[in-house]
């Protein structure tokens, strides 16, 4: 396969207490960063409640973000198909991809908490539904298909088509897949790519293996081939310089937003709560079935190359964005991966190992190479007096990193006279 790419998922989890406004700007403040370092996408969720999760508009984020970044790819993570006329989420999408310059990603899903569909009267049965539905007709307007209409229990377009185009010939799409076939089976449907959201439960780690086989069968139900790079996993980590630093760095607050959010907002069924923070990082990253890293780069690289092996191969690694750290050992955790992980998974680094074993073994040869060189200056006596008084004039002669043998360069000079 191509190069891992690499990116990030915010939800976002925040933990209330902090300041809405300053919020949003450091999360902005995050894909400035992630930008400037070289990560290829980022990814921005869509919810109504909890008071974690307060982003309700990934276009509107997306947007500001794009107006401070240049090259990252900027994907809607997800919008909940079934809460919007999916006309008015074709021209959204439409609108944000010439607002970024042709980096929109359009991701879709049913909608993940169960207290937004409440508050918008929708039934949670019909959710997978409409998200097929929605997408089929989202598609067709956005690869600009003459005038179509459509009457649905939920909506109803006449004559319908965008009078802008995407920027982009055509705009990536993902859907969004948890534990269940259904997501994997719109992506073949659709022939889209995939964002693993559930894979940060042992569950979903766990049917990862088995997963991409319901997006290739439908696929080939439906006359498509997916490809195994539009596969997105999203893992959860904390890295720093040494194992220690980055479990002192994040216990606290994973402990907090296991037992505040996940345990005591969203009461996930069979979750409990940590008794310890050390519990939580112990339950999180070091037993069987951990969904975790918190470590160093290297405990990350086992990791994605141990998940390889599992999945048979993916596209793109995407870390979900978290407060476990406060924000400066956030930002180095962020700096570690594409400092360290990215060349290393990569190979990047490859060719570095073999021209420095490759000099390491001949270097005998460019010895005697050196040794020919200043033989040849030598010859020259006032030149040979020059380089007797100063070792600089030896590191002018042959470069930096060579520290010939003067004494037998000057035997060899007068031994020819």
């Amino acid at each position: 396969m191509a190069r891992m790419k690499f990116g990030a998922f915010l939800a976002p989890h925040h933990p209330i207490g902090e300041h809405p406004r300053l919020q949003f700007r450091s999360d902005l403040d995050l894909v400035e960063k992630l930008d400037k370092l070289g990560f290829d996408e980022f990814w921005c969720g869509e919810h109504h409640s909890t008071g974690w999760e307060v982003i309700a508009s990934p276009e509107m984020f997306l947007a500001a973000a794009g107006e401070r970044t240049h090259t990252i790819r900027l994907g809607t993570g997800v919008v909940s198909l079934p809460y919007h006329h999916p006309f008015i989420v074709a021209q959204r999408m439409v609108q944000l991809d010439h607002m970024t310059g042709g980096r929109a990603m359009f991701g879709s899903g049913p909608g993940a908490l169960p207290s937004d569909a409440y508050v918008l009267g929708i039934d949670p049965v019909t959710q997978r539904d409409r998200q097929d539905e929605a997408l089929g007709v989202i598609q067709r307007l956005l690869a600009g298909e003459e005038r179509f209409s459509h009457k649905s229990d939920w909506f109803t377009l006449n004559d319908a088509r965008l009078h802008l185009l995407p920027l982009q010939e055509r705009m990536e799409y993902a859907v969004a897949s948890m534990v269940s076939p259904s997501g994997m089976t719109l992506a073949g449907k659709y022939d889209t790519g995939v964002l693993s959201i559930g894979s940060m439960s042992s569950e979903g780690l766990n049917a990862l293996p088995t997963q991409w086989s319901f997006a290739e069968e439908a696929g080939l139900k439906h006359g498509n081939v997916v490809d195994r790079k539009n596969w997105r996993i999203v893992l959860q980590w904390h890295i720093a310089e040494t194992r220690e630093e980055a479990i002192a760095q994040c216990k606290d607050g994973l402990f907090h937003w296991h037992n505040e959010y996940s345990v005591g907002t969203l009461q996930r069924p069979g979750v409990s709560a940590f008794k310890t923070p050390n519990e939580g990082v112990e339950k999180m990253a070091f037993s069987d079935g951990a969904t975790a890293v918190i470590g160093t780069p290297d405990d990350l690289v086992a990791r994605l190359r141990s998940l390889i092996e599992l999945t048979g191969g993916y596209g793109v690694t995407i870390g979900f964005v978290h407060d476990w750290a406060n924000r400066e050992n956030t930002m180095r955790s962020w700096d570690l991966v594409m400092r360290y992980v990215v060349p290393e998974l990569n190979g990047m680094l490859d060719a570095y190992r073999e021209s420095r074993a490759h000099v390491v073994a001949h270097r005998d040869s460019f010895a005697q190479a050196q040794q020919g060189i200043l033989n040849k200056i030598m010859e020259n006596p006032r030149a040979a007096e020059a380089l007797k008084k100063t070792k600089v004039g030896v590191s002018a002669a042959l470069g930096p990193h060579a520290g010939p043998d003067l004494a037998a360069a000057s035997d060899t000079a007068n031994a020819k006279k």
